[in-house]
Order: C-alpha cells, then sequence, then structure tokens
C-alpha cells in the first residue's frame, strides 16, 4: 500500500512537471503558432538564473520564483524585438532562426559556465510514506503547476489583457481596426511566454541540475504535449500532460527512463494517429 501511495505520488509529480515545462511553449505554440526551437534554452536561462542568484546569497524562493521569469521574459522581449516580429507568419523561416538562437545560447552559456552539470538543493526536505521517503519539493511542484495553470486561465478568461490576446490572435485585422496594436499584443505574448518557460527553469533547477544542454531534455517532451493537446492551449495541455506524464512515470518506474520516453512518443504517435487535430480537437472544442 505504502508502494502505491508513493508511485501515486511519483505520477502526480511527473504530470506536474510535464506541465510547468510546456505551459510556455503553450502559449508562444498555442496562441501565437510560432514553433519556438529556443524553448528549452529559455528552460535553461531560467535555470542558470535561479543558481546564479542563489550563489550571490539571494532568498532561494525569489531566485527559484522571481528572478527567474523577469530575466527571461526580457530575454524573450528582445528577441521578440529583433528576430521573432519580422518572421510572423513563416512558420519554416522562424523554425530555422530560432533553432540558430538555441544553438548561441548554448554556445554562449557553455563557454562562460562550462558544460558540467550545476545545481541548488531542494528545499522542503522530505516527509515518509510508511518506509518510504517523498520530497516535499515534489508536492511543491504540483502546486506550482497547479497556480500557474490557473493565473493563465483567469488572466485570459477574466482581465481585459487576456481577451484582447485572445481576440488578436483570432483575428489581427479586426483588432487592428478596434484600434489595438497587434505588433504589442504579439510582443507581450511572447515576452509572457518567455516568462514562463524561465519560471518553469527556475522551478526545475532544484530536481534536474542545470547544464547548457538540458533544454534539449524538455523541448521534445514540450512540443509533444502542447501538440497532441490540440487547439485549446491550455485545456489540451493539461489533459496531454496528464496523460503523457503518466505513462512516462509508469514506465520509467517499470522498466527505465529511457523505455518510459520512448512509450511516451508511442502514445503520443497513435493519439495524432488517431486524432490528428489533437485531443481538443475531437473533445472539449470550446475549452481555453
Amino acid at each position: 500500500m505504502d508502494y502505491a501511495v508513493v508511485v501515486a505520488l511519483q505520477i502526480v509529480s511527473g504530470v506536474a512537471t510535464l506541465v510547468i515545462v510546456s505551459l510556455g511553449l503553450a502559449v508562444v505554440f498555442g496562441m501565437m503558432r510560432v514553433i519556438n526551437l529556443a524553448h528549452g534554452e529559455f528552460l535553461m536561462l531560467g535555470g542558470y538564473t535561479a543558481i546564479l542568484a542563489s550563489g550571490q546569497g539571494v532568498n532561494l524562493w525569489i531566485a527559484i520564483l522571481v528572478l527567474p521569469p523577469i530575466a527571461v521574459g526580457i530575454i524573450g522581449a528582445v528577441v521578440e524585438r529583433v528576430l521573432i516580429r519580422r518572421l510572423y507568419g513563416r512558420m519554416i523561416d522562424t523554425m530555422l532562426a530560432t533553432w540558430g538562437l538555441s544553438l548561441a545560447f548554448i554556445g554562449g552559456v557553455t563557454m562562460l559556465f562550462g558544460n558540467s552539470v550545476t545545481g541548488i538543493s531542494a528545499p522542503l526536505g522530505s516527509f515518509e510514506v510508511g518506509r518510504f521517503h517523498v520530497a516535499g519539493y515534489d508536492l511543491f511542484l504540483v502546486a506550482a503547476s497547479v497556480a500557474m495553470s490557473l493565473a493563465i486561465w483567469i488572466v485570459l478568461k477574466f482581465t481585459p489583457a487576456g481577451l484582447i490576446a485572445r481576440g488578436t490572435m483570432q483575428n489581427a485585422e479586426m483588432a487592428a481596426a478596434l484600434g489595438v496594436p497587434p505588433d504589442r499584443v504579439y510582443a507581450l505574448t511572447f515576452t509572457a511566454g518567455a516568462a514562463l518557460s524561465g519560471l518553469a527553469g527556475g522551478l526545475i533547477a532544484p530536481v534536474s541540475g542545470v547544464l547548457p544542454t538540458m533544454g534539449t531534455a524538455y523541448i521534445a517532451k514540450a512540443f509533444i504535449t502542447v501538440i497532441t493537446g490540440g487547439a485549446a492551449m491550455l485545456t489540451g495541455t493539461l489533459v496531454a500532460s496528464g496523460l503523457l506524464g503518466s505513462v512516462l512515470t509508469i514506465f520509467t518506474f517499470l522498466t527505465t527512463p529511457v523505455f518510459g520516453e520512448v512509450a511516451l512518443l508511442v502514445v503520443a504517435i497513435v493519439l495524432l494517429r488517431l486524432l490528428p487535430r489533437g485531443i481538443t480537437g475531437r473533445f472539449l472544442r470550446r475549452a481555453l
């Protein structure tokens, strides 16, 4: 019984981690249809921000929760202004440009910090479930994923900024006719997505460690999750994360992490074969 509880907690924690690393990409790709191949590097930059800040004596929670989204949000704003703004509507060009940007980030960070893994100790200690120990930080990640999802839903559903963003993404010409500058909405949306990616990097830094190439471990999972979720940005990401995260964690427990990732990919391929428009393209069509 204790083992079953521990496995259930690990499944929930795995789902939460997948939600956290996918939300920033869901905002950028799900709303803007911009394929940002530098999403993993935004995560990496958020992780390094948390590590550098904590190393300078900044309070750990500020280093994890506050500084990464601010730092990466600023970087995202610059990237949108200098690079992405010129490529809207040109999907292949955007992919190539952000792929080059990801390589530049990896190379630059490697020159600055080397290619070794660094990290910070996870706070909150652990608690006992029978004869097993469970990290308290895993439960914090679950709470963080819920808080991030709820915050995005509230902003998009009930605030003027969220309604303007959704309207602009659906019909930019009509928004411009009503006096809303689409370029500014695009810039703010991309910046928000980058900030969410930075926050994700800060959150996972204590459990995964940080190195320049860490983004490659997350970007594929994030893209698979967002695409499998379908058109409904938030609902699709949450549903796909729940399904794929459970598959990944269960198969990892039963076999090895490699087979867990293979199982995730196989399930995603089957789902996209059966549901070409994603889960919410067939179900929950009116969801956000």
